[in-house]
């Protein structure tokens, strides 16, 4: 990333390289990439140095406002820092809910549930319409998917923050996370 500099500030930021006129003249997108950094800022486009360390995981926060600023000589690149979603559910002053993430992803584990679950509901309405028992395996198979779907919603029920419901998703060196994993056929 680059940024055009003039009159000590960054008025201009190019994420990737592109061809750009300064004054009257020309450059074509390639001098970014070919230039030296000291050719680059000799007419005053200078590498940006960029700092992420506020930048935090987009599903359970919002990123602050980022900053370009020219000062000793470099521009800086920065985030303000984050805002962490809203964990609950928010009802407005209309009575409007927008679901927080323990919704969120509640909503998610069910729908996998589902989809896991789906395939198979022919043999539990083949049973309850015909009579034809449904077999032992698939539906000791099927129990425990929807018992492992109500295990997850509870772990989530239970978290008291963003950090804490991410944690639940986190891998550890043997492949496991908290939240588990639901059960194969």
């Amino acid at each position: 990333m680059w940024a055009l500099v003039e009159n000590d500030s960054v008025s201009k930021v190019y994420k990737n390289p592109k061809a750009i006129t300064i004054g009257e003249n020309q450059y074509p997108s390639n001098i970014m990439q070919v230039w030296s950094n000291d050719e680059l800022e000799a007419i005053g486009i200078y590498k940006v140095h960029s700092d992420y360390s506020n930048v935090k995981d987009k599903a359970y926060y919002i990123n602050g406002a980022e900053s370009f600023v020219f000062e000793d000589g470099q521009v800086n690149h920065s985030f303000a820092e984050a805002t962490p979603k809203e964990i609950d559910d928010v009802t407005d002053e209309d009575g409007n809910v927008t679901l927080g993430l323990k919704s969120q992803h509640k909503e998610i584990i069910n729908q996998q549930a589902g989809g896991l679950l789906q395939p198979t509901d022919w043999y539990v309405i083949r049973e309850s319409e015909g009579g034809t028992a449904c077999p032992d395996n698939i539906a000791s198979w099927r129990t425990s998917v929807r018992t492992k779907s109500n295990e997850m919603c509870t772990m989530i029920d239970g978290v008291a923050d963003v950090d804490a419901l991410a944690a639940l998703y986190q891998y550890d060196e043997e492949g496991n996370r908290p939240l588990g994993e639901f059960p194969v056929l």
